[in-house]
């Protein structure tokens, strides 16, 4: 018996998936929303195919950290010119863009290919509790 390896010809439509993000710790949604984006939660995953779902995230801006990760924890850009290192802070990212962190953690734990950056596009996020994407009949969880 052969290993199943699912080809871009094979592929269905793709699933959507709501999630609410309120008081849900940052970092195990973000796992829970990248194995639904590489397609791990399905019988038929093939690492080199874009085999997963689509999520849409809502009540981003209402994600909690646990500890003191609010006021310690960093996001760091470096331009690449002496000088040109900049930082900010969780909170005040989550006060700039609520979006910001999900987007940044999920991304962290997609590959870092092609592929992750397509499997990327597939994720929706919005900080309050509404979203335009009742057309695509996303199912709740």
């Amino acid at each position: 018996m052969s290993t199943f390896l699912l080809s871009n010809k094979d592929l269905k439509d793709k699933k959507w998936h709501l999630i609410d993000a309120q008081d849900q710790v940052l970092g195990r949604l973000a796992a829970r929303i990248s194995r639904i984006l590489s397609g791990k939660t399905k019988t038929s995953y093939t690492p080199h195919v874009e085999c997963g779902d689509g999520v849409i995230v809502v009540n981003a801006a209402k994600v909690r950290v646990t500890g003191r990760k609010a006021d310690a924890k960093t996001y760091k850009f470096y331009s690449g010119y002496p000088g040109g290192l900049k930082e900010k802070t969780f909170a005040r990212a989550m006060n700039e863009d609520p979006t910001f962190a999900l987007k940044h953690a999920v991304k962290g734990m997609l590959p870092k290919s092609r592929l992750g950056k397509r499997m990327i596009t597939c994720l929706l996020v919005y900080p309050g509790a509404e979203h335009p994407h009742a057309a695509q009949k996303p199912v709740k969880g």
